[in-house]
């Protein structure tokens, strides 16, 4: 990826960030660490690789994206609104009575969203419905999903993973996101899901590791899911928990919690620094 390019994306990346922290903060509450962590997957697919279009966002040969761990909707909310979805100001009705913008993804009322999630471990397959049925119907588009590496844990995410590879889906890419946290705790010490890469190779998927923060990683790993024939693909992507606020990083408690004032202050002022430093 060209250094301009690259940079620009990061750009997007920190002003989604700051996005779903307004989104949180105007709450008084959501999940701000998971939304954090995926920024730069949301930046690299809707504003590099999808096919999409914001003044048709139920066009027929679209690529599809579920947000399996839909508890993290601010990230996906604040990317769908920076994308021009619908306008960036209707952040700040996040979980609010008379807004479209609801704890979790709402594909009836909100443009962008293609499925309802929050339920974890039921987005991945949906996704897996949704590739099989662009395959049955001989449509070319792709689909994408972020899966929580707490989600996991979820049996339902392991039927869903046989079913893909038994029906050599090549038109599906996961991406789990591995940022070693959940809301009781550290992932390895609740329900320990790893290794990923040997149990997604063991149900026969396609199997790529990356620093879920690094663009030209995430292009590379994009690309060759897309090069696989197959196999569906799984992208074990390492992440920051609470990712560019520095006291939320690798922080169990920003899990599912809103900053107070002087907190949003502060995440606000070292957000914004690095948007103006990619300007």
């Amino acid at each position: 990826m060209v250094e301009s390019r690259k940079r620009e994306l990061s750009r997007i990346a920190y002003q989604i960030r700051r996005g779903a922290l307004d989104a949180v903060y105007s709450a008084a509450s959501g999940h701000p660490g998971g939304s954090l962590s995926i920024a730069e997957i949301l930046t690299y697919l809707y504003f590099e690789e999808m096919n999409i279009d914001p003044k048709d966002p139920k066009k027929a040969d679209r690529d599809r994206f579920v947000l399996s761990k839909g508890h993290a909707s601010p990230g996906i909310y604040s990317t769908l609104a920076h994308r021009g979805f619908f306008p960036v100001e209707d952040l700040k009705t996040f979980r609010q009575h008379d807004s479209i913008l609801q704890g979790h993804p709402d594909m009836k009322h909100i443009p962008g969203v293609d499925m309802t999630s929050g339920s974890l471990g039921l987005g991945i397959s949906a996704a897996c419905g949704m590739a099989l049925g662009a395959k049955l119907n001989g449509y070319n588009n792709r689909v994408w999903t972020i899966l929580g590496d707490g989600e996991s844990e979820e049996g339902q995410v392991w039927e869903a993973a046989m079913f893909a590879a038994h029906y050599k889906l090549d038109n599906l890419c996961a991406f789990i996101d591995w940022n070693g946290l959940q809301i009781d705790g550290p992932v390895a010490e609740v329900m320990n899901p790893a290794p990923f890469e040997a149990k997604f190779e063991a149900f026969g998927w396609n199997v790529i590791s990356i620093d879920a923060h690094n663009l030209d990683e995430i292009e590379a790993a994009v690309n060759a899911a897309k090069a696989c024939k197959g196999k569906p693909t799984a992208i074990i992507a390492k992440s920051t928990k609470g990712k560019g606020v520095s006291y939320m990083e690798n922080n169990v408690s920003w899990h599912g919690a809103a900053p107070k004032q002087e907190q949003y202050e502060q995440a606000v002022a070292e957000l914004d620094a690095v948007i103006a430093s990619l300007n």
